[in-house]
C-alpha cells in the first residue's frame, strides 16, 4: 500500500462501496517519522475499548446465527437475546464515546470498506498520514485504523478530505462493510415507506 501511486490509491479507494452517512470520527495527524505498524501488530496499538468492541460485534453476529435453524421455538429466545444484546450495545456505545478526542473531532460525509470522506473547515495536505477512530452509533461499534489523505476537495464552505485506510484489521473492515450495507438497507426502506405514503 505504501508504494502505490496517488492514482492507484484513488482507484483502490473507489473499489469499495461507500454510503453517504454522517459518522463521528477522530482524525489525528501523525508525525512524518511515525512508523506505521504492520497490520498483524495493529491490535497492540489500539485502545482497549476498540479491541473489545470488535470482538463483541463479532460474537453477537455469530451467537444469533444458530438460532435461525431452530425455527419457531427459538423466536422467544432470540427476542430475549436481542434485548440483552441491545443492552450490551448501549454500554459499548457509551464506553466507545469516552474514547473520542474533542480536538481531533470530525464528521464523515461518506464511508465504506476502503476509506472515509471527512468534512473539514480547513484544507489538508495530500499524503498526510493519520490515526483514525470511527464511531458507528447505529452498530454500537467503533473502528481504530490508520489512513492517508488522498484528496482534498473544496465543497461550498467546507473541504472534503478523502482518506484511504492504510492499516486496518480485516474484522474492522468487515464491520465497516456490514454497517454501510445495513445503513443502505435502512435508507432504502425509509425511501420506499415515504413513497408509499405519498
Amino acid at each position: 500500500m505504501d508504494e502505490l501511486s496517488l492514482e492507484q490509491k484513488q482507484q483502490q479507494f473507489d473499489e469499495f462501496f461507500r454510503i453517504k452517512h454522517s459518522l463521528k470520527a477522530n482524525m489525528k495527524p501523525l508525525e512524518d517519522d511515525f512508523v506505521l505498524p504492520h497490520v498483524d501488530n495493529l491490535r497492540e496499538h489500539m485502545p482497549y475499548a476498540f479491541r473489545i468492541a470488535t470482538e463483541v460485534s463479532t460474537l453477537e453476529a455469530s451467537a444469533l446465527r444458530p438460532l435461525r435453524k431452530l425455527g419457531e421455538q427459538a423466536q422467544e429466545l432470540a427476542s430475549f437475546l436481542n434485548h440483552q444484546s441491545r443492552k450490551i450495545d448501549l454500554m459499548m456505545s457509551y464506553i466507545l464515546h469516552s474514547q473520542m478526542e474533542e480536538q481531533y473531532q470530525y464528521e464523515s460525509y461518506s464511508f465504506g470498506g476502503g476509506g472515509v470522506v471527512l468534512i473539514s473547515d480547513q484544507p489538508a495536505e495530500i499524503g498526510q498520514r493519520c490515526e483514525l477512530r470511527l464511531f458507528i452509533d447505529e452498530e454500537a461499534s467503533a473502528v481504530f485504523c490508520y489512513g492517508e489523505i488522498i484528496a482534498c476537495d473544496k465543497v461550498e464552505d467546507d473541504y472534503h478530505l478523502s482518506l484511504i485506510f492504510t492499516r486496518i484489521r480485516d474484522e474492522d473492515q468487515e464491520v465497516l462493510v456490514r454497517a454501510s450495507l445495513h445503513l443502505q438497507t435502512q435508507q432504502l426502506r425509509a425511501r420506499k415507506k415515504q413513497q408509499d405514503n405519498d
